[in-house]
């Protein structure tokens, strides 16, 4: 599981009917800080930054599903969305800002194997923006003329570890990737598994 920085990853569970919300809580809680809200209003009072991943029922009373995900996605809160909905996925989901589409019923492998699948995106998107960022800081310190003097300057070796930190956090993730433990290859699983319950 990938930790936040302040501790386990915040999700925020969005379904009115009661039982469900009570079972995927219970399956979650042990490694995530678990949320609850029984509605679209409930969620949006609810949601802050401080939530990584949301799971949302489509068909609730008052506020829908994609409702409450537009508004969500409206505030730019940062966090990443699963829709677990026992509606049938059709082409309305196409403008749907949704990050991965799970139909009910699910258990708590395709649940977690979920949440994670989405979260490493957000990590390995973050981690590439970092590094792309320190890079062209180095290209441009590295352009004034003075290479040698600058390569001699702590901040500028400080830049340069960081690089390589992330240029090796990149290529680990790559290799996951390779050999089919990594991001695709969950959501493969999670695809595959959906398939054998159609």
């Amino acid at each position: 599981m990938i930790d936040s920085a302040d501790g386990p990853p915040t999700v925020l569970v969005v379904e009115d009917e009661a039982k469900l919300r009570e079972t995927y809580q219970l399956w979650l809680e042990g490694e995530y800080e678990v949320l609850t809200a029984p509605d679209g209003e409930t969620a949006l009072e609810v949601a802050d930054e401080g939530v990584d991943v949301v799971l949302l029922d489509r068909l609730m009373p008052g506020r829908s599903g994609s409702e409450t995900l537009a508004a969500l996605r409206e505030r730019d809160i940062g966090a990443k969305y699963a829709m677990v909905t026992a509606v049938e996925p059709d082409l309305d989901i196409v403008e749907m800002g949704f990050d991965a589409y799970l139909t009910k019923p699910v258990d708590r492998e395709g649940l977690t194997e979920t949440i994670e699948a989405i979260r490493a995106q957000t990590a390995y998107s973050d981690a590439l923006d970092e590094y792309t960022s320190l890079v062209e800081k180095r290209e441009t310190l590295l352009s004034r003329g003075d290479e040698a003097g600058v390569r001699e300057r702590e901040e500028f070796q400080r830049l340069q570890a960081r690089i390589e930190e992330l240029d090796a956090r990149l290529d680990e993730s790559a290799a996951v990737e390779a050999d089919g433990t990594g991001f695709a290859a969950t959501l493969r699983t999670i695809d595959e598994r959906q398939g054998e319950e159609s």
